[in-house]
């Protein structure tokens, strides 16, 4: 006898709803969609009319998965986008991202916790962990205001900041994320838990990540381009290396207890410094982008799929803390840390206002999930997955042309296809 397999069903309706997303638009334009928001709409269609399919991915009871899938796909495009920077800046190119990393983010964080409590009257540790779930800017999303491939040139100071950044923040935010969840597996703050967080998950993992990430790429670096000198790995021209280099980074800082998404990226930027002009690294990032790519679609298309599940429990409260995040406290606080940078003003405008939300929330809000019992976590999926979803569409129908314009340089011909800044 024939039946429906439930499992076969979720395949072929990721399936459709990712094809739909990448072809409806084309009878429309010639550029390249903004892919982002339509998949998870597209998500959001198909899914709906299948009974019982989208409590079947409801993030609230399943979170593991969703912070394992997402995991990866953060990962792979910190690897990546460490590969994408060709040259080490200047002091005077670098200051206007440890600004945004050291000052801005900080404050967003600080900024959304606040309007958390306030708004939406949200305990400590829930808003602080909204906060710095939020907060970062995300490499995945981000793919046309950001540098070229390797070797391609061209790094003007706005991609070139919004690139580091990126691929910075999602490491450092996690201290945040620690902070948050021990207040509440605590119950309270105290001087203890404050030392012991400033001790061990800001100086030691962050510096762990940091040189694990480095100590990593320069062996992946002699691996495939030194040992052995007549017969280096970098000649079989196999890109699936790229993802065994970020395994291998990730896994080594997370056991050593430091932060993996630092580790990632920084071994990617380090592995750039090996042999700069051979081709392989332009094979080792086009693998990792599609790989990358591949892993968000499926993402953003669960992430529409479980909206009938989650837009009950998105209020006006909750609603607002988004807005405000996209369209107020981002841009302010990001302008206001770029103060006294050799930014012109249309640059900094941009550089403050384009910072994409994605991947890495779903991320840190299934890592918390998996790891504690959170108050009105129905609620924080719907402001995170609404949050997302108005970020991709409001950056992705703009951002393209905005850089494109402040920067003077053309998008880049490689295909971006998951990226919102396509329009």
């Amino acid at each position: 006898m024939y039946g429906f397999d439930s499992y076969h069903v979720l395949l072929a309706a990721i399936g459709a709803a990712i094809i739909g997303a990448y072809w409806m638009p084309r009878f429309l334009s010639g550029r390249e969609p903004a892919a982002s928001a339509l998949l998870i709409l597209a998500g959001f269609a198909v899914f709906s009319f299948i009974p019982g399919m989208p409590a079947a991915l409801d993030p609230t009871q399943s979170p593991r998965a969703w912070e394992l899938v997402s995991e990866m796909c953060v990962i792979v495009g910190l690897f990546g986008t460490g590969l994408r920077i060709d040259r080490l800046a200047p002091r005077e190119q670098w200051m206007p991202t440890l600004r945004l990393l050291l000052i801005a983010m900080p404050l967003c964080i600080g900024a959304v916790a606040l309007l958390g409590s306030l708004m939406a009257g949200m305990t400590i540790a829930g808003a602080l962990l909204l906060g710095a779930i939020l907060a970062p800017t995300d490499p995945v999303l981000a793919g046309d205001v950001q540098v070229g491939p390797p070797s391609e040139g061209g790094e003007h100071p706005v991609r070139y900041i919004l690139t580091a950044e990126a691929g910075l923040n999602d490491g450092l935010a996690f201290p945040f994320v620690h902070l948050g969840v021990a207040i509440a597996g605590a119950g309270a703050v105290s001087l203890g838990l404050i030392g012991e967080w400033l001790a061990r998950d800001v100086i030691y993992r962050v510096a762990m990540g940091a040189a694990a990430g480095v100590g990593v790429g320069w062996l992946l670096g002699r691996t495939l381009f030194d040992w052995p000198r007549d017969n280096a790995l970098s000649k079989t021209q196999s890109g699936v290396i790229a993802l065994a280099g970020v395994l291998l980074a990730y896994g080594i800082t997370e056991i050593l207890e430091g932060y993996g998404f630092i580790a990632a990226f920084v071994s990617g930027f380090t592995l750039r410094r090996s042999e700069v002009h051979n081709e392989f690294h332009n094979r080792l990032h086009d693998f990792s982008e599609s790989l990358e790519h591949a892993l968000t679609a499926i993402l953003l298309v669960g992430l529409g799929a479980a909206f009938p599940i989650l837009w009950p429990h998105l209020d006006l409260r909750h609603a607002l803390v988004s807005l405000g995040l996209v369209f107020v406290i981002r841009p302010l606080v990001a302008w206001t840390s770029l103060a006294s940078t050799s930014l012109p003003t249309r640059q900094r405008l941009v550089v403050a206002f384009y910072g994409v939300r994605g991947i890495g929330s779903v991320y840190y809000l299934a890592y918390a999930g998996h790891h504690i019992e959170l108050i009105d976590e129905p609620e924080l999926w719907a402001t995170i997955a609404f949050t997302i979803l108005l970020s991709t569409i409001v950056h992705g129908l703009t951002a393209g042309i905005a850089v494109e314009r402040v920067t003077g340089e053309p998008q880049s011909p490689s295909p971006r296809d998951v990226s919102p800044a396509e329009s």
